[in-house]
């Protein structure tokens, strides 16, 4: 009286795929995919992501040295 057999699971099963489609279905596991694939990347946290760019650095260097030199005239 407690459990499911497999025969009310492969009922259950038509009845979803009748209901929702297995396109629409197919679609549900890739979001679902996607957002553990999303949520590991969290969890990696910032230290894993690569530095900046030496590139933007030294243009963000000219942008202050610029800036301090008008400041002075």
């Amino acid at each position: 009286m407690g459990g499911l057999s497999w025969m009310h699971w492969l009922v259950v099963l038509v009845v979803v795929i009748l209901i929702f489609g297995t396109k629409k279905l197919g679609n549900v596991g890739s979001d679902l995919g996607k957002a553990v694939k999303g949520f590991k990347d969290g969890v990696k946290g910032e230290e894993d992501k690569p530095a900046e760019p030496a590139a933007q650095v030294a243009d963000k260097t000219t942008i202050d040295v610029e800036a301090r030199e008008k400041n002075k005239v």
